[in-house]
């Protein structure tokens, strides 16, 4: 299974299979602007929250955290 789509309603982001079925979903709290779905690929999810870049698998299960690069 591989991520097909991801789409932020709100404060969650929905992450929908190959077949259009949703999957699961991530908090994105929203307390700063830009926080929110940045990006996504078959394997993965980006979401900004505050000054923090996390990466969330297929199933929503978080696999990394960065700090922003500013600039």
């Amino acid at each position: 299974m591989s991520i097909s789509k991801a789409v932020q309603r709100g404060t969650l982001i929905y992450i929908y299979d190959q077949d259009g079925m949703a999957v699961t979903s991530i908090s994105a709290p929203g307390r700063c602007p830009d926080d929110g779905l940045k990006a996504y690929t078959p394997q993965s999810v980006s979401v900004q929250k505050g000054g923090l870049l996390y990466s969330y698998d297929k199933r929503g299960r978080q696999t990394g955290i960065a700090p922003l690069k500013v600039g």
